[in-house]
């Protein structure tokens, strides 16, 4: 009889997170090819469908993060926000223990590159705004299944952060995007709703 060597390995595990590493190198493959005009029109169509859902018509403060290179675009809805009069706030990383911290961005010009070029804001120039104070979480990834588990970029930034999160999340998602099965841990969190460019889809997998 073969044994393993360490009582604590998990096979389960290893292989869980194999098929996410190979889901996440899929999926940003495939962003990353997609035409700029074909990109752009599937922003269009998934921020029209956001605008128009009662989660963002009914949030006054708005958490989204400042997308980069093949990442759906969030500058618009970030502008969308300002005119609407909402208040718009974008996180920032705290890589030692690996958690995001919130402030309210007015101005582009409040935003600096950070660790891995990222856009973030200028706690100096800004206010913190506190985890339950915001009403809609628009929360980034690359994979998705219907029930709202996710694949994200790997850092676990976001799941800490949506452990204590007590209020609306929602995430915009190419039907592309969404699988049958993303593999999850026990203490994963789902997104509460899925923005696609076919209308709306309920954490657990049912339409709006």
């Amino acid at each position: 009889m073969v044994r393993w060597k360490s009582a604590n390995f998990d096979g389960c595990s290893e292989v869980k997170k194999m098929d996410k590493a190979e889901m996440r190198r899929e999926m940003i493959g495939w962003l990353k090819r997609l035409d700029f005009s074909e990109k752009q029109a599937i922003e269009e169509k998934l921020q029209q469908i956001l605008f128009s859902s009662g989660l963002w018509k009914n949030a006054g403060t708005v958490g989204v993060t400042v997308s980069q290179h093949f990442e759906w675009d969030t500058k618009r809805i970030i502008e969308t926000g300002w005119a609407q009069g909402k208040t718009i706030c974008v996180p920032k990383c705290v890589p030692k223990e690996k958690e995001l911290v919130f402030y309210r961005l007015d101005d582009f010009a409040q935003l600096e590159k950070s660790f891995f070029n990222l856009l973030e804001p200028k706690p100096e120039e800004t206010a913190k705004i506190e985890k339950q104070a915001i009403d809609l979480l628009i929360v980034p990834g690359l994979v998705f299944d219907k029930k709202g588990f996710r694949i994200g970029f790997g850092g676990g930034y976001y799941d800490r952060f949506l452990a204590g999160f007590p209020n609306q999340t929602v995430s915009l998602v190419h039907s592309y995007q969404l699988k049958e099965h993303v593999p999850s841990e026990s203490y994963d969190i789902p997104v509460r709703q899925i923005v696609t460019e076919t209308g709306m889809l309920k954490g657990n997998g049912g339409i709006l």
